[in-house]
This record gives C-alpha cells, sequence and structure tokens, in this order.
C-alpha cells in the first residue's frame, strides 16, 4: 500500500491536465501552494459576491454589485490619451455609463452593438453623480444570463490567475471526482447532519450566500472534519507504532524519590502528586511512555520531571533531561542540584563547550553507569554519546521539537520512555493538533507559599514615578527586571532601545546597580550579567526578551515591561512569570504608550485579570490564530486548508477519539471503513502515515 492508488490519480495529475492552465498559471499557483487539482478542491472560497438580477442601478447603493438587463445606446470614444471609453446604456428605470480603460474600439463594437439588449454584471459606483460602471465582470446576451452565478464565490488568488480561470478549474476538477467510500463513523454523519464527500465538495464550491462561507456550514464543517481526522490518524498510527515498540518495564523502589520528599521544604500539589502517578504508571507498564507534561509558569514541572528519572535509576537504570538552550540546561543542573544530592543521585551537564578530556572522562562514565542523570542540550544525542541503560528522556520546552524529532529520538534505538515539558499553556484544540499522539498530564495548580503578582499598567506619561517605586524597592532590598520594547524596525533599534534605557536607569539609580543583557552579547558576557543579578551584585537588570524562558532569580519581585502593548499575551504571561518566585510581594508594571488599539487594551486587561495560563492562551488564540500562536515554523503545526483551529477546536477533539476508536477496531485499517480511511491519507497528503501501516 505504499504507492498512491489509482482511483486519485487524477486528483494528483499535473494542473496543466486541466483546461486553460499553462505552464506559466501552474507557477503562479504553485507559488500559493496549489500544486494539483487536489488542492484547487481544498482551496474553498473566503467570500462571495451577491450578483441578483435588479431591473435598474437605482436598486443598489453604490459601491455595489448588480446584475442588470440593459439597452446599450451610443458610444463615446475618449477625447483624449488615458481618457475612458463610455458606452450609454438605459436600465428599466435609468441611463448609466459603462466604462472602459485602454479597450480596443473594434471588441466594444462587437460586446455592445447600439440598439441591442445586453445583460451587463459589474460594480456600480457613483462619479460626479451619475452611475457609471467600470469594466463590468460579464457582458452577455439575455439567452445567456443563466451563466452569470448568483452568489460568485470570490477566492484567495495570486497575480496571473483571475478568479474566471480558477472557477473553470475548479468546476473541472469537480467534474471528475471519483467515488470515494465513507471514512466518517456513520453515528458522527447522522448526528451531525454532513453531506456525503462529494457532496461537501460541491456545496464549498457553490455558496448560496455568506452562511455558506463560515466554519459552521454543514459542508465546511464535514470538509474541515475531514482534514482533523486524517491529522488525528497519523497520530494515532504513530502512538500505536510506538506503544507496539518494546518498552522497559522501570519500577522503582520509592526509596530516592522517599528521601527527596522528605528534603522537600513543603508538600507537593494534588496535581503534581497526579502527574507523578501517572507518569510511574506509564513506566511501570511494559508499552513506551509517550506523555506530555504541560504546566503553568511556576507550577513545579521540575519537581514532578526528577520524580520521573529517581523512578528510571530506581529501576537500575539512567536518565537524562534535554533543554533547548544551554542557560536553561544550566539552570536545570542549578535547580535539580540541591534534591539530587538529598537522593545521593550522580548529575552531570554535557553541553556543546565540553571538549576534549573532560567530555572523554564524563562520556566513559556514562558507558559504565556511574553517571545515573545526563541533563544537557541536544548535544547528548551525538553519535558517541551511549549510555549504558537509558531508560527515560525528558525535553523540556517541546514547542521547538515537533512529532518528526519524537520519532527520530525513538529510532535510535533507545527503547526509552519519553516525557515532554512544555512551559507554554496550550488551548487544547492546539494541544491535540500538536501533541495527538501523546498522553497528556496537566500541572494546573500553583505550589504554596507562592503569592499572587499585583499587575497594574501604566502610561508611559508617568515613568517618572515608576523610578521613583523602583529607587525606594532597592533600599528595600528588592530587586527588579526591566524589559525593553520589542521594536518592529530592526535589531539594531531594538538594541539602541536597551542599550538607552539602561545608561538611563544607570544614571538615575547609580553606578553598579544596573546590569544589561540582550540577544548580541557574547554568551559568556551574557551569563556573567546573569550571574551578577541572581547573586545580587546587581539590583536591576535591563533585558530585552531573551529572560523570556527560563532565568530564576527568587529575589527579583517586580517586572517592568516598557510599552507592554506591543508583546503577544503568552510573551507577556512568560515574563510576568518571571518574577513571584520568592516569599516577597511581586508586582508586574506594563508600560504602554496611549492610544491604545483595541487588541492592545483587550491584552493588558486580560493580564489583570488573571494570572491562568491556560485562560490566556485560550484568550490569546480566539484573538490571534493559531499558527501564531505556536509559531507554525517551527511549530510542527499541520497547515490545514480548511479546518480553523479557532473557531472549530471542539471537531479536533472528536476527530482525536474517532481515530483512537478506529485504530483500536481495526489496527490495520482493512474493514470497509478503514480501507476509505486509508484513501483519505492519501488524499491528505498523510504519506508518513500510510508508510506506518505498511511497515505495522
Amino acid at each position: 500500500m505504499s504507492t498512491r492508488p489509482e482511483i486519485l490519480f487524477g486528483l494528483f495529475a499535473s494542473l496543466e491536465t486541466l483546461g486553460g492552465i499553462g505552464a506559466r498559471t501552474a507557477k503562479a499557483l504553485a507559488s500559493i501552494g496549489i500544486e494539483a487539482p487536489r488542492d484547487v478542491l481544498f482551496s474553498l472560497p473566503y467570500a462571495g459576491v451577491d450578483r441578483r438580477f435588479r431591473a435598474s442601478v437605482r436598486e443598489v447603493t453604490p459601491p455595489a454589485t448588480a446584475t442588470i438587463e440593459v439597452e446599450v445606446g451610443r458610444h463615446i470614444p475618449p477625447n483624449g490619451r488615458g481618457r475612458p471609453y463610455r458606452v450609454e446604456v438605459t436600465d428599466a428605470l435609468t441611463t448609466f455609463q459603462l466604462v472602459f480603460f485602454h479597450a480596443s474600439d473594434r471588441w466594444l463594437a462587437r460586446q455592445l452593438p447600439t440598439g441591442q439588449r445586453r445583460v451587463v454584471s459589474g460594480k456600480v459606483e457613483l462619479f460626479d453623480g451619475m452611475a457609471q460602471m467600470v469594466h463590468p465582470d460579464y457582458i452577455l446576451r439575455p439567452d445567456q444570463a443563466e451563466q452569470i452565478p448568483e452568489f460568485e464565490p470570490v477566492y484567495h488568488l495570486t497575480a496571473g490567475v483571475s478568479g474566471r480561470l480558477f472557477m473553470r478549474a475548479v468546476g473541472e476538477v469537480l467534474a471528475r471526482l471519483p467515488a470515494l467510500g465513507e471514512w466518517i463513523d456513520p453515528h458522527l454523519l447522522t448526528r451531525e447532519h454532513w453531506p456525503g464527500w462529494q457532496a461537501a465538495l460541491r456545496a464549498a464550491h457553490a455558496p448560496a450566500g455568506p452562511d455558506d462561507l463560515g466554519p459552521n456550514a454543514p459542508a465546511r464543517r464535514r470538509l474541515a472534519y475531514d482534514e482533523f481526522f486524517a491529522h488525528q490518524l497519523t497520530l494515532a498510527l504513530a502512538r500505536q507504532k510506538l506503544r507496539k515498540a518494546k518498552g522497559r518495564v522501570s519500577r522503582g523502589s520509592g526509596e530516592l524519590r522517599q528521601k527527596v520528599l522528605a528534603a522537600l521544604p513543603y508538600q507537593p500539589t494534588a496535581a503534581q502528586r497526579r502527574a507523578i502517578e501517572e507518569i510511574a504508571a506509564d513506566m511501570a507498564a511494559p508499552t513506551r511512555m509517550n506523555r506530555l507534561l504541560q504546566g503553568d509558569v511556576g507550577a513545579g514541572k521540575t519537581l514532578v520531571a526528577l520524580m520521573a528519572l529517581l523512578v528510571a535509576v530506581e529501576a537500575g537504570g539512567q536518565g537524562a533531561l534535554m533543554a533547548p538552550t544551554e542557560i536553561l540546561a544550566r539552570q536545570h543542573m542549578a535547580s535539580l542540584r540541591p534534591l539530587a544530592e538529598a537522593a545521593g543521585l550522580r548529575l552531570e551537564i554535557l553541553t556543546g563547550r565540553d571538549k576534549g578530556a573532560e567530555r572523554k572522562a564524563k562520556l566513559a562514565a556514562l558507558g559504565r553507569g556511574d553517571i545515573q542523570v545526563l541533563v544537557g542540550t541536544h548535544a547528548l544525542f551525538q553519535k558517541d554519546v551511549e549510555f549504558q541503560d537509558l531508560r527515560l528522556v525528558v525535553i523540556d520546552e517541546q514547542h521547538r521539537f515537533g512529532v518528526a524529532q519524537r520519532m527520530e529520538l525513538a529510532a535510535k534505538g533507545l527503547a526509552a520512555d519519553v516525557l515532554v515539558m512544555t512551559a507554554t499553556p496550550i488551548p487544547r484544540s492546539l494541544a491535540l493538533a500538536q501533541y495527538g499522539d501523546m498522553d497528556v498530564s496537566v500541572l494546573d495548580e500553583k505550589p504554596p507559599g507562592r503569592k499572587p503578582i499585583t499587575t497594574a499598567s501604566v502610561p508611559m506619561s508617568r515613568m517618572g514615578e515608576v523610578v521613583e517605586h523602583l529607587r525606594r524597592a532597592i533600599g528595600a532590598g528588592r530587586q527588579a527586571y526591566w524589559v525593553c520594547p520589542l521594536v518592529a524596525e530592526s535589531e539594531v533599534s531594538e538594541l539602541t532601545a536597551a542599550e538607552e534605557r539602561f545608561r538611563q536607569l544607570r544614571a538615575e539609580l547609580g553606578e553598579g546597580v544596573v546590569g544589561l543583557v540582550h540577544g548580541q552579547m557574547p554568551p559568556a558576557e551574557k551569563d556573567a550579567a546573569m550571574a551578577d543579578f541572581a547573586a545580587g551584585r546587581t539590583k536591576v537588570l535591563v533585558a530585552t526578551t531573551v529572560i523570556e524562558v527560563g532565568v530564576d532569580v527568587p529575589e527579583a519581585s517586580i517586572m517592568v515591561i516598557e510599552r507592554a502593548e506591543h508583546f503577544g499575551l503568552a510573551q507577556l504571561h512568560q515574563l510576568r512569570g518571571r518574577v513571584g518566585r520568592g516569599a516577597a510581594q511581586s508586582t508586574c508594571l506594563l508600560i504602554y504608550q496611549p492610544p491604545l488599539s483595541e487588541g492592545g487594551a483587550r491584552r493588558l486587561a486580560i493580564m489583570r485579570e488573571t494570572e491562568d495560563g491556560f485562560r490566556i492562551a485560550e484568550e490569546d488564540l480566539a484573538m490571534r490564530g493559531a499558527g501564531d500562536v505556536i509559531g507554525t515554523q517551527q511549530s510542527g503545526l499541520p497547515r490545514f486548508m480548511v479546518g480553523d483551529l479557532e473557531r472549530q477546536s471542539a471537531l479536533m477533539e472528536v476527530a482525536q477519539s474517532d481515530a483512537r476508536k478506529l485504530l483500536a477496531e481495526d489496527p490495520a485499517l482493512e474493514s470497509e471503513r478503514g480501507r476509505a480511511a486509508r484513501l483519505l491519507l492519501w488524499l491528505m497528503r498523510q504519506d508518513r502515515a500510510i508508510r506506518l501501516i505498511s511497515v505495522g
């Protein structure tokens, strides 16, 4: 089953097999992702033009589109260069003009013979108080008028491709639609009143009015579901394959975990305990664990990860913790070390900095099993890094690490369990789209002793008061972050903004009190500035957004975000999460430049209302859309042509449970519905899924 079925050949043929599409048009369409007739099918109209018949232009309020039967009157050729050619026409109530620029007189005489009747359709506008229609979209004889659709679909197109040409292509592809079996569960189809696949495509390309263009139109919902279902089937196949792969049974004695819990100054939250139990149960099972640990800023993921690593060590194996950057790897190391010492655990770090003899010694100790837990960047998985018995891999900050890399890790012949952690609360629909192959544990409570953070927004005009507030706070022994604005123009100006603010605050607050860190510093200088702040030698750290992820300084209790209206919600939430980690009451000041846009005002209001990262993430999704929330480029988030993750999130959930259920009943997709589902996977270009079935 690893070659495309013949029934779909027509949909994957060259675009040039469609009438009217030559090499140049095909190239233009390819630039917007339309490469085969199949892509024409799933490029649905986004708007429509009402072309219903009117008796007269007087029945519409210009500018508006109208379709009118007229009698052609006199032709008025242009009276100078660059002037238009005009043709007077009369409808049932009035006379108006058709206007043409750069048109040939002979062509116009043929199209619009004086004294004859024609049906014209186009945009009616007022010019000097007189109605006119510039370049009508249609000029037809009355007996051809049925060629004009009452509601004409409008498509996202590119230069060199007209709407008329595209509609012709759509018509041809619809005419060659193959009859495919039904892959949707029959109960679901009946419950949702969805049309069949062919009927849905025909209806989606022939909207009868604006309601048919929305995400809730039955035809669109069905086609969106097809995309979501194919995607979830792919993830479910990946999950099934991982589960079939032999895992290791890792059952710990609990001895090391008891030591760590006894050394903790607080009790774990119920959410932490629940996650620890779920992970331990997965590790004790003979199948491979593939779990996502989702937690808000400061929800205590590190403790959960350590407990999981301890299960691997108690069972006689090793664990690895992989972070996206060196700064984060070192931070994990620093926060794990005291707890690891309490358990008598040997913990080491391996990054790109390790060279020569030192690296060799670490690798030898790892191979002997002397190092029980190794922390590092992706350098952990270079060829020469060999574990004696790796049982658990914990990956931090997952959204930089897609499904493909998860499978690659599995393909290293590591039968290791995988736990992925993310500190970015993700709305449920996106979590399902991105991590549908995984089981999910959520940390949705803050550890005890975490005080709420007071958040206020302050206009730029009160900057002086903010600096005064800082001066008093520093006098009382507190520390603060000052995040500089995101400047869109260029990196340079962002840098200038940070350096400028640094100089100004140093002048106001005193030499040696203020530090500076930005993305363009050499790593050693950046580390030194961070270290000075962490040790309390500097009291205010001026920074660009490099501190968004990771830096942990419990004494810092003030976060100032300058020009906060330029930041996204998720970013503001991550930045605010850098404070509120110590005993002091923390504040976050959002400095903005009035007047605020509607979106800017909404974001600042949400930040004042809540600290719940999951609620913030849902609001962010509603405001910005899925691609922006995770950053489609780096997220491994699929591009859906019809499906809309913001407005159809419930469909993604149905698709996941349906895909898992189908595979549970028919793991090789051999039933009638299973075979239809295979065709759907081909249709949606889910080649990876097809490979999984054929090797499965």
